[in-house]
């Protein structure tokens, strides 16, 4: 290798040293150069949150139907029941009000036997009006059954002054038929008349009120329909004295004679408990409150249309009642009934409540300290 050869050199292996831009060094803490950059969401976060609103708002829409469509429900089902106690209480009053004119009926003095029997098909054409009237009406799916058994007591009262009428007829022209025996005759198709009420109030009115409460509608109102306003009317005593009356015979009372009334006994009802003038006893007050006031005919004549009051006191308010005894037999008892009682509750725990009866005296009755009876009570709600 010549001297040429070793002066060659190899430098290309060496490279010239890298020079890194130098940092100076900062004191900690110190921040140099320009704003921090904003610290930016995760992408992704934001369409996530989005999402979360939006399913919100639409919860709040769905509790908002929700409300609103159960709000227009109880509307509507308030609606319905309403609506279809509206039609039951104008059959309701109807039925009433021909009950009220068949006692007048059959107790007005002077009319003609043909004219009762004429009268007498008219009311039994009214009443059957109503049964159509009821069937007509298409209840509340819950109000089936008792809907039915309303029907039930218009067909009682149908077919009880329909029976009247026939029994009437056989009753008037058999002359040798006893005013008792006549009176049983009429009695029974009467009874119909009796159990009309029975049916309406047990079987209608309180399981409706029931239905409605439960159905969350209990303000809605369910009427009351009383066919017969004097149960003892309809007795045989009562009707015995109606044919009599329409055969032509003096039902009025003789001249001269003994004539006169007193009261017998006074029962608060339904429990029957004999009232007593001298020591106050309590008495159960409810729905069925009632007097039952039994009164005799002390006098030898019979006697006919004597009132009856019954008072209610406690010094501060009066519950006065009204009935009349169509007809009573010489030395004979019959009982009339006072009902529909309603107390205010200022009557209840009164220790100076009392119950007063008085029959007016009749034409030359003499002695009238026995027509009346004054009985202390105290009132309990039952």
């Amino acid at each position: 290798m010549t001297e040429r050869d070793t002066d060659i050199e190899f430098d290309f292996f060496e490279e010239p040293e890298t020079r890194e831009a130098s940092r100076p060094d900062r004191p900690p803490g110190v921040r140099t150069g320009g704003p921090r950059p904003p610290i930016r969401t995760p992408q992704g976060f934001t369409p996530l949150l989005r999402l979360v609103g939006l399913i919100a708002f639409a919860i709040v829409i769905v509790l908002l139907l929700v409300y609103a469509i159960e709000g227009c429900q109880s509307s509507s089902k308030h609606a319905k029941y309403a609506n279809y106690m509206s039609k039951v209480s104008q059959i309701a009053s109807n039925s009433h009000s021909i009950g009220i004119r068949l006692t007048s009926l059959l107790g007005q003095p002077g009319v003609k036997a043909s004219d009762v029997q004429s009268k007498l098909a008219g009311l039994a054409r009214d009443e059957q009006q109503d049964v159509d009237a009821a069937r007509a009406i298409d209840p509340p799916g819950r109000l089936r059954d008792e809907h039915s058994r309303l029907i039930d007591a218009l067909q009682y009262r149908y077919s009880g002054i329909v029976g009247i009428a026939d029994s009437l007829r056989q009753a008037l022209s058999k002359k040798n038929l006893a005013a008792a025996q006549a009176g049983a005759v009429l009695e029974a198709p009467a009874q119909r008349l009796l159990a009309s009420d029975v049916v309406w109030d047990d079987s209608f009115k309180d399981p409706s009120k029931q239905v409605l409460r439960d159905q969350g509608v209990g303000d809605v109102r369910v009427p009351d329909s009383n066919f017969v306003q004097d149960p003892d009317f309809f007795t045989v005593a009562g009707l015995g004295a109606v044919v009599t009356r329409l055969r032509g015979a003096n039902v009025s009372p003789t001249a001269g004679g003994l004539h006169g009334t007193n009261v017998v006994s006074t029962k608060a009802l339904p429990k029957g408990i004999e009232l007593s003038t001298s020591q106050r006893l309590p008495v159960p007050a409810s729905t069925s409150l009632g007097f039952a006031v039994t009164v005799e005919d002390s006098g030898d004549s019979a006697e006919v249309n004597i009132p009856v009051t019954l008072t209610i006191t406690n010094g501060s308010k009066n519950i006065v009642k009204h009935q009349t005894i169509a007809f009573i037999d010489k030395k004979a008892q019959t009982t009339v009934t006072f009902r529909n009682i309603q107390l205010d509750p200022s009557f209840f725990g009164s220790q100076s409540t009392t119950v007063k009866v008085l029959v007016k005296p009749v034409p030359n009755e003499k002695t009238i300290t026995n027509n009346s009876a004054e009985y202390p009570v105290i009132f309990s709600l039952q």
